[in-house]
């Protein structure tokens, strides 16, 4: 398996020379990996660089690094980069070619995963809602203004990981085609065209899919000449002769073992013991494979980044925490995972490890008076964007990806009771009527009972988005009221709608939204001082309130809710200042009185998890 492509050069002299066309870093023959030429593993780890605070990217590097790791994984959501059209960020929190930096100074080779679709439990799956929103865009498909979006989205992340390979004195040695495509589709047009518009862009270096360990979804997502991976987190035998009975010839890679997993909102803590990952890691490298452990290091979904899943029946957002069990916790300490595996891995590579890294320092613990603020609704129409129409707008017909949408209309109704339904609700919505709350709805078509008095109400419907879809056919499914609102069989018109991106807040909007009138005691907004000396990592704990949103400083931290399984939420040290912090807190249902900092992390009730494939 080759790849290169043909150059030009001047000389010292002045001359123009054809230089010998670049070959891969890795390459394979026989059914073994080479790296330069010789046989290589790749022990790689996935540490998502828009997961981790970029304060906190060399330090997480190298912990990879003390794990055993010799290579780093990454996704890069299309989303996180492009927030709106043609507003393409490489700077800050988005400096992809700062990360692959820090990891080739620190002695690792880099695998990259641009999608576009990256699934990784990200809202929408890393496509942007603007795309997906859009009518007649039909997304992971040949259909051609999606095409046309991808090319566009191509031409500013692929020649900078082009860049960064390794034939060019850069850390990148594999590019992946699209992700787990043969979970989703089987436009094999598409994926092809994924892997053409990479080379076209200057992709020179080893290329490859990954799919589940089945027939059905390698027949989906694989490319003929290129390298099949798969992902699975047991059963590594069975995976490794599944690959080598398709593919005589190619090495056996795992894209993703997954030594832990992911948790909703309402479930319980996903574990998986040491002693489990350390001998399904052995059976790849018994097997002779290569394998990237996802997560090496979890981190944080912070913001309104979190995706979901559907079972068929309903939403599973997932919570702000993405630590996922890793050897890495998300706070960077070290877990027994992390010497397990590191034990294994220093055997297998017969070399020295560099030293085992101190856990991060963290603040004590403490508790913070709380001021309550604004009320809830008050609040929210004092900040939010007023929209006018006669039907309920979506949250894209809004222009809106993430956050809170507050629709309000005042129906006439009759006196007696009357039942009033939503269709096509996304997600959740708390119902107030003349401004006190009387229900809260979570399922697509749901009604509540109103009592009518000859009279208008003011009818108010707060609806939050709780994550894209980010895996299966739901993907790119839309948000907020995407039917309507009757009372009995009558349709409700004149629609007031304040939009509410709460990710897209800036500290004046903060200050607008808590300058509003006074709390009414049930929900609002509430804010705590922090005075920090030196920073250093925390976790808040939020006893007493119920669901909402909170921010440190002007950063939106992310989601909290009572029903767990996580009850602490991960500040990093870096979005502290020393003196005096902010937290603001977003409450919908009910107010607390008091923030707790706690010394260490509580994810909730823990259970033994492994994702298996029958």
């Amino acid at each position: 398996m080759q790849r290169s492509v043909a150059g030009e050069e001047v000389s010292g002299r002045g001359e123009i020379s054809i230089t010998t066309p670049s070959r891969p870093c890795l390459t394979y023959a026989g059914g073994t990996l080479l790296r330069a030429g010789r046989p290589h593993r790749v022990l790689a780890g996935s540490l998502h660089y828009f997961r981790v605070h970029p304060g906190q990217w060399a330090d997480r590097l190298d912990r990879l690094a003390a794990l055993g790791l010799n290579t780093v994984d990454t996704y890069v959501p299309w989303n996180f980069h492009e927030r709106t059209p043609g507003d393409v960020r490489f700077d800050g929190w988005r400096d992809l070619g700062r990360f692959l930096r820090l990891a080739q100074e620190r002695g690792l080779d880099a695998i990259v995963r641009p999608g576009p679709y990256i699934c990784a439990e990200w809202d929408n799956g890393g496509l942007p809602a603007w795309l997906t929103g859009t009518p007649g865009v039909q997304p992971r498909t040949s259909e051609a203004s999606f095409l046309k979006a991808v090319g566009r989205w191509f031409d500013h992340v692929v020649p900078r990981i082009a860049e960064a390979q390794a034939g060019r004195g850069g850390p990148v040695v594999a590019v992946q085609i699209e992700n787990e495509y043969g979970s989703y589709g089987d436009d094999a047009a598409y994926v092809r065209w994924v892997r053409d518009a990479l080379v076209e862009r200057g992709i020179t270096e080893l290329l490859y899919t990954a799919d589940g360990p089945t027939a059905l979804m390698q027949d989906g997502g694989s490319v003929p000449g290129e390298l099949a991976a798969a992902t699975f987190g047991s059963r590594p035998e069975e995976a490794a002769a599944l690959l080598r009975a398709r593919r005589p010839g190619e090495p056996f890679l795992c894209a993703e073992f997954w030594n832990g997993w992911f948790d909703h909102w309402g479930e319980k803590h996903h574990v998986r013991s040491a002693h489990s990952a350390a001998e399904d890691v052995g059976g790849i490298l018994d097997a002779g494979g290569s394998v990237s452990l996802y997560m090496a290091h979890g981190g944080t979904n912070f913001g309104l980044w979190a995706g979901a899943n559907h079972d068929g029946e309903r939403l599973q957002p997932t919570v702000t925490s993405y630590d996922s069990d890793a050897p890495i916790a998300e706070h960077g300490a070290l877990t027994e995972k992390f010497f397990a595996l590191r034990e294994l891995l220093s055997a297998v590579r017969g070399t020295d490890l560099p030293p085992v890294p101190s856990d991060p320092p963290v603040l004590g613990p403490r508790s913070l008076a709380v001021t309550h603020g604004a009320a809830l609704l008050d609040a929210l129409r004092a900040t939010g964007e007023p929209v006018r129409a006669p039907a309920p707008l979506s949250f894209e017909q809004l222009g809106q990806s993430a956050g809170l949408v507050l629709y309000e209309a005042e129906p006439l109704l009759p006196e007696g009771r009357h039942e009033v339904t939503v269709t096509g609700l996304h997600d959740r919505a708390q119902v107030f009527v003349d401004g006190a709350p009387v229900a809260v709805l979570e399922t697509e078509t749901a009604s509540f009972m109103v009592d009518g008095a000859g009279k208008r109400v003011r009818l108010g419907l707060l609806v939050e988005n709780q994550g894209r879809v980010n895996y299966g056919p739901l993907l790119g499914q839309g948000k907020g009221i995407l039917g309507g609102v009757r009372v009995e069989r009558r349709l409700v018109h004149g629609w007031t709608m304040y939009r509410l991106p709460l990710d897209r807040w800036t500290a004046r909007d903060l200050a607008a939204a808590t300058a509003a009138a006074p709390a009414d005691g049930r929900a609002g907004f509430a804010t705590a001082t922090l005075d920090v000396g030196e920073p250093a990592d925390t976790f808040v704990r939020l006893p007493g309130f119920g669901k909402g949103f909170l921010w440190v400083n002007d950063t939106l931290l992310g989601r909290y809710w009572d029903i767990g399984p996580q009850t602490t939420y991960y500040v990093p040290g870096p979005m502290l200042r020393p003196g005096d912090n902010t937290l603001t807190v977003l409450e919908l249902e009910h107010l607390g009185a008091h923030i707790a900092l706690e010394d260490r992390p509580d994810l909730g009730p823990a259970e033994e998890y492994i994702e298996t494939f029958d």
